[in-house]
């Protein structure tokens, strides 16, 4: 019932959106040079508000309701619509890509990690691996991605020497990858003070990732089976069934991943693709009250209706091009929800679009309106 409640309300929002112009449609200008205050990916990504290029007869994008998202052009890296894609939220279990992405290339993926009790103690979702025995990297990778298993994320992080080794080597990857925005924690994404990641960050991470075979098979895959083992009362425990947690792998065609995530506090994060035509196309969004698919997949259809037909508002950028930016209200280093909205119905209405056109964009002949 909730869902379809905040099916109806985006559903009126976009319409309302669409009448009333509440868009920031920033005009194609030429880029000035980039400098240390401009956001990663360029200057019309600071743009408040959803930040789009519209030719004429193309249709504005459907309404959004999380705090922040971003389409872009998987192969390409442009970016073809934003709503504060440097925002920084907590990340939930999509950071587990970022951990994935770190992992594959330092683990074999045939050897073998003996799970230990405090794998298996972690809060949240599990894949359900037994203490005391061993399973291979690749089935908890596989584990991880699909299922959000938080266990297998901290078995991982263990096998690849140490938790702190590993965070360390997160870290490092997302600042290779310009991923400024992204501080990692906890290798499973669980909610830790200074965590946080940004819609555009968690594009450039999946984006590279998806640049790795083993992952593409690990997020398009819809179900798995995982080898049983020995439990703690000496039962032997047969082997089980798992099923990928992303809803868009069942109901859109073409979809290819990539990962979902959620916690009361980070609410709900998304990353996913879709591939068709020859053309694929990358979302993700942040700091959601919408659990659903939907979202995903009417701005993925507005992608490959008139992605072709949209000048870029920027770009993923490639490794080690970017400058860090300047700390700013936007880019600051706590998880932020859109300004001035709370946890109620409010925050629906005003992340989809809302807020006020700052004087220098009105300024610059943008077609912005709130």
């Amino acid at each position: 019932m909730t869902t379809m409640r905040y099916a109806v309300r985006a559903l009126a929002l976009s319409l309302s959106l669409t009448a009333a112009g509440a868009l920031c449609v920033v005009g194609a200008a030429a880029p000035a040079h980039a400098t240390a205050s401009d956001p990663v990916g360029g200057q019309q990504l600071a743009a408040p508000g959803v930040i789009v290029n519209l030719e004429p007869g193309v249709p504005p994008p459907p309404a959004m309701p999380g705090a922040s998202f971003l389409l872009a052009d998987l192969d390409t890296g442009q970016i073809l619509v934003a709503r504060a894609p440097h925002s920084r939220h907590l990340p939930a279990s999509t950071l587990k890509t970022l951990t994935a992405l770190t992992l594959i290339p330092l683990l074999d993926a045939n050897a073998k990690i003996m799970v230990r009790p405090e794998d298996v103690r972690v809060e949240g979702s599990h894949l359900g691996i037994l203490p005391g025995t061993a399973y291979r990297v690749d089935t908890l990778l596989q584990g991880m991605l699909m299922a959000s298993g938080n266990d297998a994320a901290y078995a991982l992080a263990r096998g690849n020497h140490s938790m702190a080794v590993t965070l360390k080597a997160m870290n490092a990857t997302a600042a290779d990858l310009n991923a400024f925005d992204t501080v990692a924690k906890d290798p499973s994404g669980l909610d830790k003070a200074g965590q946080t990641s940004s819609a555009y960050d968690l594009a450039l991470i999946a984006r590279t990732a998806m640049k790795l075979p083993d992952f593409r098979q690990y997020v398009i895959k819809k179900q798995t089976s995982v080898p049983g083992g020995r439990s703690a009362d000496g039962k032997l425990k047969p082997d089980f069934k798992i099923t990928s947690h992303n809803k868009l792998l069942y109901n859109y065609q073409g979809a290819i991943g990539i990962k979902s995530g959620y916690t009361i506090a980070a609410r709900q994060t998304y990353i996913g693709a879709a591939t068709r035509g020859g053309k694929t196309y990358l979302v993700t969004q942040m700091y959601s009250p919408n659990g659903s698919w939907r979202p995903h997949a009417a701005l993925l259809d507005w992608a490959f209706a008139h992605g072709e037909s949209v000048t870029p508002i920027g770009e993923l950028v490639k490794p080690g091009k970017a400058t860090p930016p300047k700390p700013s209200a936007q880019t600051g280093g706590r998880p932020q929800p859109p300004p001035g909205t709370s946890l109620g119905d409010s925050t629906l209405l005003a992340a989809a679009g809302g807020g006020r056109l700052s004087a220098r964009w009105a300024s610059a002949g943008s077609l912005c309106r709130a």
